[in-house]
C-alpha cells in the first residue's frame, strides 16, 4: 500500500507566515497584558496595594486575559510546525520533559489568578501569595519557549544534544542565542503592562505616575536588550541588513519610542496603536531571522503547495467569531465597571 505524500503546504507560503505573524503579535499582546501586567502590581510603588482600585481591575481580568493568551497561542505554534515540522519536533523532543512540563504550568498559572481575582483585600488573603506563583510559571514556559524555539533553528545542536542523551532532559546550552532575546522579551512586556495599567487607572493620581516610571524603565531595558542581542548576531547580522526586516525593525523602535511620548501626553489610542503595529513588526523580523538562521540547511520555498482551502476558512471563520467574542467581553466588563474607561 502506498501512503498519501504529506510533504506539502497547505496554502503558499505567504499565506502561512503572514497568518503566524498576526496570531503571534495578538498572543504576545496578551501575554504582555498578563505578565507585565503582574509583574507591576506586585513590585510597583501602590501605597494601599490590594485596595487600589486599579489594581482590583487588574485581578479582575486576569483569568480572562490569561485565557485569552493560552487560546491565541494555539494558531501561531500550528502555524510554525506547518513550516518547520522536523526543526520543532526534534528541539521539543530533545527537550521533552521541560516542554510538557509547560501544561501544568500554563494550568497552575490560570488556576491561580482565578485564585487571586477572587481573594479579599486583607493581609490574610492577600493575592500575593497566588500572583507570585503565577509569575514564576509563567516566566518559566517564557524561557522554555525560548530556549526549545532557539534550539529549533539550529538543527546541527539537535542532533548533538539528541546523540548525547536521549533522555528528554536536555536543555539548549547555547544560552546567548536566547537569554537576551528572552529577557528583551520580558522587559518588553513591562512595557506594555505598564501601558494597560496607566489606560486603566489613568484618572488615579497614584496610579498614573508608576505606570509612566515602569513605562520608562520597561522601554529602556527592552531596548538595551534588544540592541545587545542584535549585535550578538554576528555572521547572521550582515544578511539581516540585506532584508526587509531590517527596516521593520527601524520602524518598530521608532514607533515604541512615539508610543511612550504618546503615553507621557495622554494619548492612549496614539500611543497602543503605536505599540501594537511595533510588536508586528519585530514578530516580522524575529521570523526573517529564523529563516537566515536555517539557511543553508533548510528551505521553507522549497515545500511543494497543494492548497487545501477548507480548513483555513474555517480556522478565519472561527478567528472571527473569537475576536467579535472577545470584543464583547470587554465591553462587557467595562459596562459593568465603567469607572475604568
Amino acid at each position: 500500500m502506498t501512503l498519501p505524500d504529506s510533504r506539502f503546504l497547505p496554502a503558499p507560503l505567504w499565506v502561512i507566515t503572514a497568518l503566524h505573524i498576526v496570531t503571534l503579535s495578538l498572543h504576545f499582546a496578551a501575554m504582555n497584558f498578563v505578565l507585565g501586567g503582574t509583574l507591576i502590581i506586585l513590585t510597583g510603588r501602590f501605597k494601599r496595594r490590594w485596595e487600589n482600585p486599579t489594581v482590583r481591575r487588574f485581578l479582575a481580568l486576569f483569568p480572562s486575559a490569561m485565557a485569552a493568551t493560552v487560546t491565541l497561542g494555539v494558531a501561531p505554534l500550528l502555524f510554525l510546525q506547518l513550516v518547520y515540522p522536523r526543526q520543532m519536533y526534534s528541539a521539543a523532543i530533545v527537550s521533552g520533559w521541560f516542554f510538557l512540563l509547560v501544561i501544568p504550568a500554563v494550568m497552575g498559572a490560570y488556576y491561580l489568578f482565578y485564585a487571586a481575582s477572587f481573594s479579599g483585600k486583607e493581609a490574610a488573603s492577600s493575592p500575593a501569595r497566588f500572583l507570585w506563583p503565577a509569575l514564576c510559571g509563567l516566566l518559566y514556559v517564557s524561557l522554555v519557549y525560548s530556549s526549545v524555539f532557539s534550539m529549533a533553528e539550529h538543527p546541527d545542536l539537535i542532533h548533538r544534544l539528541y546523540a548525547q542523551k536521549q533522555t528528554g532532559w536536555q536543555w539548549n546550552p547555547d544560552a546567548g542565542n536566547y537569554l537576551l532575546r528572552w529577557l528583551h522579551m520580558i522587559l518588553g512586556a513591562v512595557a506594555v503592562g505598564a501601558y494597560f495599567v496607566g489606560l486603566l487607572g489613568k484618572d488615579d493620581p497614584e496610579t498614573f505616575p508608576v505606570a509612566k516610571r515602569l513605562f520608562g524603565y520597561g522601554m529602556a531595558g527592552a531596548a538595551a536588550s534588544g540592541f545587545a542581542y542584535f549585535a550578538s548576531l554576528k555572521e547572521i547580522l550582515v544578511g539581516l541588513m540585506r532584508t526587509p526586516a531590517i527596516w521593520a525593525l527601524f520602524v518598530g523602535v521608532l514607533l515604541s519610542l512615539g508610543s511612550l511620548h504618546f503615553f507621557f501626553v495622554r494619548r492612549f489610542f496614539y500611543s497602543g496603536l503605536a505599540l501594537l503595529v511595533s510588536l508586528v513588526l519585530m514578530v516580522t523580523a524575529r521570523q526573517e531571522l529564523r529563516v537566515l538562521r536555517l539557511q543553508g540547511q533548510f528551505d521553507p520555498a522549497s515545500w511543494r503547495i497543494a492548497p487545501q482551502w477548507f480548513p483555513f476558512l474555517l480556522f478565519l471563520v472561527c478567528f472571527a467569531g473569537a475576536a467579535i467574542l472577545i470584543v464583547y467581553m470587554i465591553r462587557l466588563f467595562f459596562r459593568s465597571h465603567p469607572d475604568s474607561l
